[in-house]
């Protein structure tokens, strides 16, 4: 007598009941699988991408929005700070910083964000060079791995920006210079992988393009109304041949790779390269923000941050503490969740006892043929703790299926709006206690219903039948 089949005929004999059980605990499993999956891989991201930064300095605003989106790129930026005001800031001496690293955003390439920066922002992920070189000259452009292979950028390929931090397919930058893919970097698994990186003058140069052409248009549509009473010749304030310099002749931008930005020449020379390249040379332009590491925990450390705040236009916010703010408000839907789905699968444990309790009535005389066959009170008791346990194990699977699933599912999505991946494929320690639960649930649903197959009375079962 092969027991495990009988039991697993007794369970089909009754599909609408064995399929609401499963429902229920599949439901039940697979809520607490896919919330343990974007929890993990939530607080995976955060921390990897945390790299050791102990402040971000930027324009006041919303501290959890500024770390948003100088750390981890998914949100807009507070505002611009003046170079002047942070300029002390890369004294290699300063007490309190030993590293900082300057970033200026505002542009993007079909949503993926470039960022202005200098080579140590590399260092901050550990992030490596897989193919071709450092950005050198203005518009070179470092791509990271996700966009390379989401967008299939290649070495040398050249593309405009678009104006804002999402793709709107409206503000692009279609004039001047096109940026220049000169390097691809290896996976990280950090946020680098989702940006594109060049020096800073890049960014300062294509805002200038934007306001120049602007004021171009201004100027001709002035000289137009006016034509009739000024000569464009002695016109000295719109003098198109003096104004056509540099920074507008695209003819001679093209040749000579030179962006002339409020009176500094970011050309290709050494000044401008990715080595030699000083922010603080350029007191009088803005940037987004500043990435800082501390030289250690001290008081000075800890004060620091508060004299930002209180005694200049700037604002200090700390990344580990603003994260722990945002794992805490997500953590308290998740722990909501959390008790949705629990209870969920106790409700499925009722369920299963409901439905083998009842059924043992209509199983009588079956049970007492099992006995006049040879069975023991043990190979009832053992035929009714089975029918609970495979109900429980199948339920188990289908949960870690709709789990998987659902990650799959909202994962693209995610991607989609923040470039973060989020893997299905990942399996959790915890998904092995989930069984572990799962398989007492069922032992105890059915411990009541297969004691009371087991004290079946033959006789009487029997002469009633």
């Amino acid at each position: 007598m092969n027991i495990i089949k009988l039991a697993w005929k007794n369970l089909i004999s009754k599909p609408l009941s064995m399929l609401l059980n499963l429902l229920l605990f599949g439901l039940g499993v697979g809520l607490v699988v896919f919330l343990l999956l974007i929890n993990f891989q939530v607080n995976q991201n955060f921390e990897k991408n945390l790299a050791g930064i102990d402040l971000v300095v930027g324009a006041k605003g919303s501290p959890m929005q500024m770390i948003l989106c100088n750390m981890y790129h998914i949100d807009a930026p507070t505002g611009n700070i003046p170079v002047k005001d942070i300029v002390h800031y890369f004294n290699p001496k300063h007490p309190v910083i030993k590293q900082a690293v300057p970033l200026s955003l505002g542009d993007n390439y079909r949503s993926y964000r470039i960022v202005g920066t200098d080579t140590s922002f590399l260092g901050l992920y550990n992030a490596k060079i897989a193919e071709g070189k450092i950005w050198y000259a203005d518009y070179d452009v470092v791509i990271g791995s996700l966009v390379a292979e989401k967008e299939g950028l290649e070495l040398g390929d050249q593309f405009y920006s678009s104006h804002g931090l999402v793709d709107d397919g409206i503000n692009v930058h279609d004039h001047g210079q096109k940026f220049k893919v000169t390097g691809i970097l290896q996976p990280s698994q950090t946020v680098a992988d989702q940006l594109i990186l060049c020096n800073t003058p890049t960014i300062w140069a294509v805002h200038d393009h934007e306001e120049g052409d602007h004021a171009e248009g201004t100027h001709e549509e002035h000289d137009h109304a006016d034509h009739d009473e000024h000569n464009h010749e002695d016109h000295a304030g719109h003098d198109h041949d003096a104004h056509n310099h540099a920074g507008h002749d695209h003819d001679s931008h093209k040749e000579h790779d030179t962006h002339d930005h409020a009176g500094h020449d970011h050309s290709t020379s050494p000044k401008n390269t990715a080595s030699t390249f000083q922010l603080q040379d350029h007191p009088d332009e803005f940037i987004t923000s500043l990435l800082v590491k501390f030289r250690g925990r001290g008081i000075q450390a800890l004060n620091f941050p508060r004299a930002i705040n209180e005694q200049t236009d700037m604002m200090a916010a700390q990344p580990a503490w603003q994260i722990n703010r945002v794992r805490d408000m997500m953590g308290s839907g998740t722990d909501m969740l959390r008790l949705l789905a629990m209870a969920i699968i106790f409700v499925s444990g009722i369920s299963l006892f409901i439905s083998l309790f009842s059924s043992l009535r209509g199983r009588k005389y079956e049970l007492a043929i099992l006995r006049v066959m040879g069975g023991s009170r043990k190979t009832l008791f053992s035929l009714i703790i089975l029918e609970g346990l495979i109900l429980a194990v199948l339920g188990y699977l289908l949960g870690i299926a709709l789990g998987h699933f659902g990650v799959s599912v909202l994962g693209g999505q995610l991607e989609a709006s923040y470039k973060y991946s989020f893997s299905p494929w990942i399996w959790l320690t915890e998904e092995y206690y989930i069984l572990g639960v799962l398989l007492v649930l069922g032992f105890v649903a059915s411990l009541i219903p297969a004691i009371k197959a087991s004290r079946t009375a033959i006789s009487e079962t029997l002469g009633e039948g």
